[in-house]
């Protein structure tokens, strides 16, 4: 089959441009778009954004933190409009929401990378570009106007080599912040990509073969472009074929590395350095000692190590900790607007969020996480409202309320 005829089949099994306008526009939160993601790719794929680590209890821990939270309004309090706009590391954004680094975009729609990176400069947010893109840095970095704020993810790999390469690829494509994650010496063990043998790129196994039945759009745009490969490191094996280079990347983690292998990594950027990771007030100060100019509460959504705490359990240890010397931002379990908010009220400056925006490209493309973003944005704007706070900076901990004998029992 050539090009030309998978063009057309794709034609054929794509739904009219309206209508998928409209089925995003009926999605009336996150979890209605998660709903049409998972209608709209394979099981594998779905999986593959869904999943977590072994048992998934710090996956479900995300959640259930936040859910626990019980917010506190101050009525009558006399908010005449909501405004989102924060500064966030030197730049002006337009609500206190990033979109974090989510690797191999290319698996859930085509445009990967570059369609988040176009939706979030549209919405005037910080996109962070994963290390382990399916897209180079340097072509996310031209999707967008010049001067649109961008963060690279950054690992530091066995190979220094590699890691000082990246940096240096960062800074030239003006990338504004880096995101050293710290939390992956190994990988997780994610035992649904495993039990449905997930690979990168996909291969047309006959399990895949019957699921592609199901979702013949996708697979007709995957067989339309070259198969989703690690961009930003395929040049790194001899052949740079998509086996030797995701082998060459599994040998790259490094549980070696100390505090000490982040200080060649300050000295050759000049901008801000935000720690993703951390779970303990001691880290976040070792971070910051270090020279961090911000840190990340995260537990990698739950994809890393299984049975550590959910993220918002943390924040306001790492708050104390560090707050008056560096940004703290947290991901990890975010998936409505009031989740935002009581992040923000525990001390956060802004959150960053992954599934919700992949759940948006795989569920209509750039469109899809733009709907994304958008509810968010009307989620955090009436959370606030009824609240009675006219801005992100007006939030403290006492919209939240403490927690009650019976649940501190519990």
């Amino acid at each position: 089959m050539n090009a030309r005829q998978v063009m057309s089949l794709l034609d054929l099994a794509a739904p009219p441009a309206w209508g998928r306008t409209r089925r995003l526009a009926a999605c009336r939160h996150i979890e209605d778009l998660h709903g049409a993601f998972r209608r709209s790719v394979p099981r594998a794929v779905a999986d593959f954004v869904d999943g977590g680590a072994e048992d998934e209890v710090t996956l479900r821990r995300n959640r259930e933190a936040f859910e626990r939270v019980r917010l506190v309004p101050h009525q009558f309090a006399g908010a005449a409009g909501v405004d989102l706009g924060i500064d966030l590391l030197g730049d002006r954004v337009a609500m206190p929401v990033a979109l974090a680094p989510t690797g191999i975009a290319r698996l859930v729609h085509p445009d990967g990378e570059l369609a988040v990176a176009r939706a979030a400069a549209r919405a005037g947010l910080v996109y962070t570009v994963p290390c382990m893109g399916s897209v180079t840095l340097e072509e996310v970095a031209a999707a967008v106007p010049p001067g649109t704020p961008q963060w690279f993810q950054l690992y530091v790999w066995r190979d220094r080599g590699l890691t000082r390469e990246l940096v240096q690829r960062a800074r030239g494509a003006g990338y504004r912040a880096l995101v050293v994650t710290l939390d992956t010496p190994v990988s997780g063990a994610r035992e649904r990509d495993i039990a449905n043998g997930m690979n990168v790129p996909p291969k047309l196994t006959r399990a895949a073969a019957l699921d592609a039945a199901r979702h013949p759009a996708w697979w007709m745009r995957f067989l339309a472009g070259p198969p989703p490969a690690l961009e930003n490191v395929r040049d790194r094996t001899p052949s740079a074929t998509d086996t030797t280079t995701m082998e060459y990347v599994g040998q790259q983690f490094d549980p070696q590395a100390t505090w000490s292998d982040l200080q060649p990594v300050l000295d050759a950027w000049p901008g801000p350095v935000i720690a993703k990771g951390v779970l303990s007030a001691a880290d976040a100060e070792r971070a910051v000692d270090a020279g961090a100019t911000g840190v990340i509460v995260s537990n990698h959504g739950g994809r890393q190590l299984d049975r550590a705490p959910g993220s918002f359990e943390v924040l306001p240890a790492v708050v104390d900790a560090v707050g008056d010397r560096a940004t703290v931002l947290i991901d990890s379990g975010i998936r409505r607007g009031g989740d935002v908010v009581a992040a923000l009220a525990a001390g956060a400056s802004a959150c960053l969020v992954g599934r919700p925006y992949l759940y948006g490209l795989g569920a209509g493309g750039e469109a899809g996480v733009t709907r994304a973003i958008e509810l968010l944005d009307g989620e955090i704007r009436r959370t606030m409202t009824l609240l009675g706070v006219g801005a992100p900076a007006e939030l403290d901990d006492s919209f939240i309320a403490a927690p009650s004998a019976l649940e501190r029992r519990i």
